[in-house]
C-alpha cells in the first residue's frame, strides 16, 4: 500500500464524498476512484460504502483511518527529525500519566526548549496499556509511569518523587471528616476505582484482603471525569494525590493509612533510535 494511496483513503473518509475529497487532492474524480479501488483490490476488503450524499466508512475503513493516521504521523515525525541530522531541532513525543511527577517533564524541556527553541513536544495522554503499546511500535520515545507496572523490556529511570494514594471524597460524605483513611473506614462506601489490574492488585494489598469486599460502583481511565460524579456524592475515588485541584471546591483528598505510595518512572524503548532532539532530552533528564 502506497502512503500517496493511504493519505486518499483518509481524505475521502474525512470529507466524506469522492468529489469533495478529489477537489482538496486536486484530482479529477474518475482518477481518484481509480485509485480507491485499486486499494480496496490489494487489501480484499470493503473500505466504505457510497451513500446518495455521502460515503459510509466500514468496520474495516474504520480500522485503516486510525492506523493510517498513526502511520502517517510517525512518518511526518520521522522525517522531519531526518531531515534535521545536523541540528538540535524536531519533536519528542511523550506519553504522559496523572501524576505531578509530570513536573519533571515540563520543567526539563523548558530548560531544553529555551536552549533550542525550535524543538517541539507532543503530549499523549491516555490508558498505560495503550501508551505502552505506542512505546512498542515507536509511537512515543517517552513515557511517565507510576508503578506498579512491568518494566522489564524497556530502559528507564526512577524519580525521586513517588505518589501518595488516597480517596477523593465529597465534603458532605462522611469520610471527609476523617484526616486518614484506613481499610475498615471505606467498607459499605461505593467507590471508583482505576481500571489498571496491576493498581488494583496494590491496592488489594493495602486492604489486606479481596477488592469484592468493597463496594465498588465502576471504574475509571483518567480522574477528572470520576471526579465529577464525586462532586455529585455518587462515589468516592481512589487515586493519587494532587491530581485533582480541591481547593475552592466541595471535594477533598484524604490520605491512606498505613501509607500507600507509588514511585515513579521514566521508560523508553531499548534500543531505540532516537531522534537529535530526544537524544537531548534523554541527556538532559539522565544528567539530573
Amino acid at each position: 500500500m502506497e502512503i500517496r494511496v493511504l493519505n486518499y483513503f483518509l481524505t475521502v473518509a474525512r470529507e466524506k464524498t469522492i468529489s469533495k475529497a478529489a477537489m482538496a487532492l486536486h484530482l479529477s474524480q474518475p482518477t481518484l476512484s481509480k485509485q480507491l479501488k485499486e486499494l480496496k483490490e490489494e487489501l480484499g476488503v470493503q473500505l466504505f460504502i457510497r451513500g446518495n450524499r455521502k460515503i459510509v466508512i466500514t468496520e474495516e475503513g474504520n480500522y485503516l483511518v486510525n492506523r493510517g493516521k498513526e502511520i502517517l504521523s510517525l512518518i511526518e515525525n520521522t522525517t522531519s527529525n531526518i531531515q534535521s541530522n545536523e541540528l538540535i531541532i524536531g519533536e519528542i513525543t511523550v506519553g504522559d500519566g496523572e501524576t505531578r511527577a509530570f513536573e519533571f517533564i515540563s520543567s526539563h524541556f523548558t530548560q531544553l526548549q529555551s536552549k533550542f527553541p525550535e524543538i517541539k513536544i507532543n503530549l499523549y495522554s491516555g490508558h498505560a496499556d495503550d501508551v505502552l503499546d505506542k512505546i512498542d511500535k515507536g509511537l512515543l520515545d517517552f513515557r511517565l509511569v507510576i508503578d506498579p507496572v512491568e518494566k522489564q523490556k524497556y530502559d528507564y529511570i526512577r524519580l525521586s518523587s513517588v505518589d501518595n494514594w488516597g480517596i477523593l471524597v465529597n465534603n458532605e460524605n462522611l469520610l471527609a471528616t476523617k484526616k486518614i483513611i484506613i481499610p475498615k473506614d471505606i467498607s459499605g462506601f461505593p467507590l471508583l476505582l482505576s481500571n489498571q489490574s496491576l493498581v488494583n492488585n496494590q491496592f488489594a494489598e493495602w486492604l489486606g484482603k479481596s477488592i469484592d469486599s468493597v463496594n465498588v460502583i465502576g471504574t475509571y481511565n483518567l480522574l477528572f471525569n470520576a471526579s465529577l460524579l464525586v462532586k455529585q456524592n455518587t462515589a468516592s475515588a481512589v487515586c493519587i494525590d494532587g491530581i485533582i485541584e480541591t481547593k475552592h471546591t466541595n471535594l477533598t483528598f484524604v490520605p491512606f493509612s498505613p501509607s500507600l505510595t507509588s514511585a515513579v518512572n521514566i521508560i523508553w524503548k531499548k534500543n531505540q533510535i532516537f531522534s537529535n532532539a530526544s537524544k537531548a532530552f534523554l541527556q538532559l533528564i539522565t544528567s539530573h
